[in-house]
């Protein structure tokens, strides 16, 4: 079975036609952005996917690729598009506990690798994810 996304649920959209929308300016990070979190909102109460939302700083980071973008800066090629984060990943700012209680309420003092090249990537962090101990 061949999966067709809907054009119009940008949550469905492979992340090459999503960046193609947001050079074109067919739509904005921050567009996507929001889409994505709304996603969140409305099936996150029953899967319980995501450990800790990181809504703010998301949209702060998608306005700010918006911006350069509108500037005319060299972006990466996948900037703008909202990501999720492991709870396995250490993110500066949110909580990590790579699924264990012991370690509720800890904030890293450091960015993962991988979350360090997604910020180098102007990729919005939607929030942690959930995972087992």
């Amino acid at each position: 079975m061949v999966f067709t996304p809907d054009p119009s649920d940008l949550t469905r959209l492979p992340a090459a036609d999503l960046a193609q929308l947001l050079t074109d300016r067919a739509v904005s990070s921050t567009e996507l952005t929001r889409a994505h979190l709304e996603a969140i909102t409305a099936r996150d109460g029953a899967v319980h996917a995501y450990l800790h939302r990181n809504e703010q700083q998301a949209l702060a980071e998608a306005a700010a690729v918006d911006a350069a973008r509108a500037a005319g800066q060299d972006l990466p090629p996948l900037a703008g598009i909202p990501v999720a984060v492991k709870d396995v990943a250490c993110t500066i700012g949110q909580p990590t506990t790579a699924g264990s209680r012991i370690l509720q309420g800890w904030l890293p003092p450091y960015d993962a690798t991988v979350v360090t090249r997604l910020r180098a990537a102007r990729m919005p962090i939607l929030g942690k994810t959930n995972m087992d101990e």
